[in-house]
């Protein structure tokens, strides 16, 4: 007998449709053959799903078993096809019948005991299994209900083992669908326990961070250690605006199919904040391997990433930064397949003024050499630093205002003024596919971003002092435009624009 069942393959974030199919024919001995380009994960799946079907009361065929996973040209990896094998085994074997089994995807490890185990990118598969049209389900493991629940418009039923499995499938059994339940997973998952409140001093960081965090630019922080870098680059995703249902789907799905995803937690609900360690490689930062795997430039989708102590990253895999900041998608291309990764993140780096950390702080004396300095800081290049919407330098704190009883301004005031500005470039983008100001084109950049006769005098002596390139001078005129939009201005005044020339003049003074 021959017996065909839906399943799903990852290849990166994506599930890719692939069809079951199992014969069971008479032979002289038992032989399980399995084809379709499986890898060594797959392979060994005919041992744990023999050992599952005796296990859970069932017979295993005496005959020749072949098991074929299409499309054949198709890498299959991970253990994703053990579940749907067992049942395609026992109903070519004439020891189930259901005609349901045509109508249902089918996921999920097995267990010796005939458990199920849980998989990585259950979301991504409950989305395909969606878009294909002819599916009126999904059964994934109990432990992935909940997240593949998410996508509220394909059923998902939950299964603990394959004789659960096979009773959910017969014709007189009806299984309860996992109920979605989104407000309840953002009021449980979507609060930060930090706060800008709790950062003293800083409040021009502050605002740089604001305006960053309003158009979604990048910045650069440069300043002595322990004033406070890292703490203003944590409390960043609380001042963005809150994940939209899409958004958090679409962050889940990454974290998912990297198998990052928190067992307790079926939907992402906050923004991701990403902080690799500076030994780093370029493929843990943009991602790769055999079969492309997401980095953490994917991993902060929607998000944020923080590269702490720039300099000490290595030259090259910083370089590889560069088209993911312009395009905001990472494409990896390897023999067998190519997969493209989403990527739009708010960049933020911080690195100290020299190898000591004490340049140009008033209290304490710098004792780095000028070769030691030029080396320190010639590790970034031109092309990178040019990338860096805003430059800030953050001070050592004073006293005063460690020692002061009041909070800095919050995370709730800043958050309101970035959602002001937001709503003003929702409204301004609704026709185009740009959402926010750092993300517009050159030709947008031209059209909403006009300045009067004083203005552009302004930007003409500061490109000619500052020696900008067309790319920082574009970059200016981007973020004038999300400071007025923050004062609610519908033109480009002469202060937005020299807050916005301000913002681009350390790189010019720090690395001459």
């Amino acid at each position: 007998m021959l017996a065909k069942l839906n399943t799903f393959s990852l290849l990166g974030i994506e599930a890719v449709p692939v069809e079951v199919e199992v014969d069971v024919s008479t032979a002289a001995l038992p032989k399980t053959i399995l084809v379709g380009l499986p890898e060594a994960a797959v392979r060994e799946s005919t041992q744990r799903v023999e050992r599952a079907i005796v296990n859970s009361g069932f017979e295993r065929p005496q005959d020749r078993v072949t098991i074929n996973l299409a499309p054949g040209d198709l890498p299959k990896q991970a253990a994703f096809f053990d579940l749907s094998i067992a049942l395609g085994v026992l109903a070519a074997s004439g020891q189930m019948e259901s005609k349901k089994l045509g109508r249902f995807a089918v996921v999920g490890e097995l267990a010796l005991d005939g458990s199920t185990r849980p998989l990585r990118g259950a979301l991504s598969m409950a989305m395909a299994a969606a878009k294909q049209g002819n599916i009126e389900g999904i059964l994934v493991p109990r432990e992935n209900a909940a997240e593949a629940a998410v996508v509220e418009s394909i059923p998902v039923y939950a299964i603990s083992s394959l004789s659960e499995a096979i009773a959910s499938l017969s014709e007189d059994f009806e299984l309860e669908p996992t109920s979605p339940d989104l407000d309840r997973l953002f009021t449980n998952f979507g609060t930060y326990e930090i706060d800008y409140s709790d950062v003293r001093g800083q409040e021009m960081a502050k605002r740089a961070l604001t305006v960053a965090a309003a158009g979604s630019h990048n910045c650069l922080m440069v300043g002595p250690p322990g004033s406070g870098k890292t703490m203003l680059a944590q409390r960043m995703p609380t001042i963005m605006p809150t994940l939209s249902a899409e958004e958090a789907i679409e962050t889940t799905r990454i974290y998912s199919a990297a198998g990052l995803l928190p067992g307790d937690q079926p939907l992402l609900a906050t923004r991701p904040f990403r902080s690799p360690h500076h030994t780093i490689s370029e493929a843990g930062l943009v991602g790769g391997g055999t079969i492309p795997n997401p980095g953490e430039i994917s991993l902060s989708h929607n998000g944020v990433l923080f590269l702490d102590e720039l300099p000490e990253f290595n030259r090259r895999t910083l370089e590889v930064l560069r088209q993911p900041l312009e395009e905001n998608e990472i494409t990896i291309s390897r023999a067998r397949m190519t997969a493209s990764f989403p990527a739009d993140f708010i960049l933020i780096s911080a690195l100290n003024p020299c190898p000591c950390g004490f340049r140009n702080d008033v209290r304490r004396s710098c004792n780095c050499s000028p070769a030691q300095i030029e080396r320190y800081m010639g590790k970034l290049s031109g092309p990178l630093l040019d990338r860096m919407d805003i430059q800030i330098e953050v001070p050592a704190v004073p006293f005063e205002s460690l020692a002061s009883n009041t909070n800095g301004t919050s995370s709730e005031k800043m958050r309101e003024m970035v959602d002001r500005a937001r709503q003003r470039q929702a409204e301004r983008f609704r026709n185009t596919s740009t959402r926010r100001n750092g993300q517009m084109k050159s030709k947008e950049v031209r059209s909403y971003c006009q300045l009067n006769h004083a203005g552009r005098s302004l930007l003409k002596a500061s490109a000619e002092e500052l020696g900008l390139s067309a790319r920082a001078h574009d970059k200016i005129l981007r973020i004038s435009r999300t400071i007025a939009d923050l004062e609610e201005s519908p033109t480009i005044e002469m202060t937005h624009l020299a807050e916005a020339i301000n913002y681009r003049s350390i790189d010019r003074r720090l690395w001459r």
